[in-house]
């Protein structure tokens, strides 16, 4: 078993992320300075030969009957779905088309709106072409 480093995060800064990432179990020594390790699916773009020098061990507590907990898992899609009242708002922010989302049962409270890219307002296609169409009329 290992833990890896230097992968490139999703988190805002460096200091955020996480240092290390596993364990995970190692498949098979590949040369002298190098070992092939046993990825998750959600992984599969992440080549699975490492380095040495990016390799710790995985270090076992000295302290009997003391449980370890699981690294946090890796969040692929969100589970909860929440339901479209309607679409206020759309922008263009580099090149991408971006829709202000009232979401419902949030209607007391404009906060929780949100900016969301095109692809994540599903199940609502007749909300977008609404949308469209009415800012079709003003121009």
């Amino acid at each position: 078993m290992a833990f890896f480093k230097n992968i490139i995060s999703t988190r805002p800064t460096k200091k955020l992320s996480e240092r290390w990432l596993g364990p995970f179990p190692i498949l098979k020594k590949v040369s002298t300075h190098s070992y092939h390790l046993k990825l998750p699916s959600q992984r599969k773009s992440i080549h699975p030969v490492f380095h040495i020098s990016l390799l710790e061990p995985v270090k076992t507590s000295t302290i009997t009957n003391r449980h370890q907990e699981p690294p946090p898992a890796i969040i692929i899609e969100e589970e909860d779905q929440w339901e479209v009242s309607q679409i206020l708002d759309s922008k263009l922010k580099i090149g991408k088309l971006w829709y202000l989302v009232e979401w419902k049962g949030s209607s007391q409270d404009p906060e929780i709106s949100t900016w969301e890219i095109t692809k994540n307002p599903k199940n609502c296609p007749e909300l977008v072409t609404e949308l469209h169409s009415l800012y079709t009329i003003l121009s």
